[in-house]
C-alpha cells in the first residue's frame, strides 16, 4: 500500500508571493522598491501607500545594500588578512609567503615615493610657471606704466 502525502510548499499560501515578490525586489536594489512603489501610487494608490510603509517600517528605505555589503567587503577582508598572518604548518610555503610580502611592501614603498617625486616636480613645474607669468606681468606693467610716464612727460 503506497502511502500518499500532501506536500505544504510556502508558495502555495498568499504570503509565499509575497516572500519570493520581497526576495526579487531586494535582489534589484532600492530602486526596484521605489519603483514599485511609484507604481502602486500610479495603479492602486493603497498598494503604493503600504509599499511605503513597508519600505519605511521594514527598514528598506534606509538601509541600503550598498551599507550592508561593504560591511561584510570589511569583515571578509579582516578574516582574510587575519588567515594570512596565521603560519600554514608548511616552513617552505611560510618562507615564500614572509619573503614576497616584504617584497611587495618594498615595492608599494617604492611606488610611493615615485609618485611623491611626481607629485613634487608636477607642483614644482606649476609654480615655476606662475612664477615666470608673474615676473612676465609685473614687467609688462612696469613697461606700460613707463610708456605712460614718458607719454605725460612729453606732452608738459
Amino acid at each position: 500500500m503506497s502511502h500518499v502525502t500532501a506536500t505544504y510548499t510556502p508558495a502555495d499560501t498568499p504570503a509565499g508571493w509575497l516572500r519570493r515578490s520581497e526576495a526579487w525586489l531586494d535582489s534589484k536594489g532600492k530602486g526596484a522598491w521605489i519603483a514599485a512603489m511609484v507604481l502602486g501610487f500610479i495603479f492602486v494608490w493603497p498598494i503604493g501607500l503600504a509599499l511605503l510603509f513597508y519600505m519605511i517600517w521594514g527598514k528598506k528605505m534606509f538601509s541600503g545594500k550598498h551599507c550592508t555589503h561593504r560591511k561584510s567587503h570589511q569583515r571578509a577582508a579582516w578574516h582574510s588578512a587575519r588567515a594570512a598572518a596565521r603560519p600554514s604548518g608548511n616552513t617552505a610555503f611560510d618562507a615564500y609567503k614572509t619573503e614576497t610580502l616584504r617584497r611587495l611592501e618594498e615595492e608599494q614603498d617604492q611606488f610611493e615615493a615615485f609618485l611623491d617625486r611626481l607629485r613634487t616636480a608636477k607642483d614644482k613645474a606649476e609654480f615655476d610657471a606662475f612664477m615666470e607669468d608673474r615676473a612676465r606681468r609685473a614687467e609688462e606693467d612696469a613697461s606700460t606704466d613707463a610708456d605712460a610716464e614718458n607719454a605725460d612727460k612729453e606732452e608738459a
